[in-house]
């Protein structure tokens, strides 16, 4: 059986405001590792929540998009998020490079901006969200929130 949700949000603001809501909240100490999924079309605002949900447990200060490095880091109170943007990928095995085992652990949360690109090298989600340009005249994002089926 699979959960969902749907958001229409009307800017960066509400999106950013959405994933705090959404993930927010910092883990107990030695929660397992989370991996989250943030798939969907090219600026309809991954990176956005990504922000919101990195606010939110505590980052401060400019907070790079991973697009180049492909993964940022961050040490925040209660938790390690390990931000990808897989979008630049060429090939999955390019993964190996980063050292993502060494964050598969627990106190972790990963946010991975189009994972797709990094099938078959990528731990399984434990949420997913996507993300898309609802129909109309104005930017309205609609994030949809599945939940993958274990």
């Amino acid at each position: 059986m699979t959960t969902t949700g749907v958001w229409l949000t009307r800017s960066g603001d509400e999106t950013e405001a959405l994933g705090a809501e959404q993930l927010g909240s910092s883990p107990k100490e030695g929660a397992p590792c989370r991996v989250v999924t943030l798939s969907g079309d090219l600026g309809a605002g991954k990176s956005t929540f990504a922000r919101g949900v990195l606010r939110a447990l505590g980052a401060r200060g400019n907070l790079k998009s991973p697009s180049y490095t492909l993964l940022e880091s961050y040490e925040l109170p209660g938790v390690h998020v390990i931000h990808l943007d897989l979008y630049r990928l060429q090939d999955p095995d390019e993964l190996e490079n980063l050292g993502l085992a060494d964050y598969h652990r627990p106190g972790h949360l990963w946010l991975v901006e189009w994972p797709e690109r990094g099938a078959g090298r990528l731990p399984s989600a434990d949420l997913g969200f996507v993300f898309s340009f609802a129909d109309d005249a104005h930017r309205i994002e609609r994030i949809e929130f599945v939940a993958p089926t274990k």
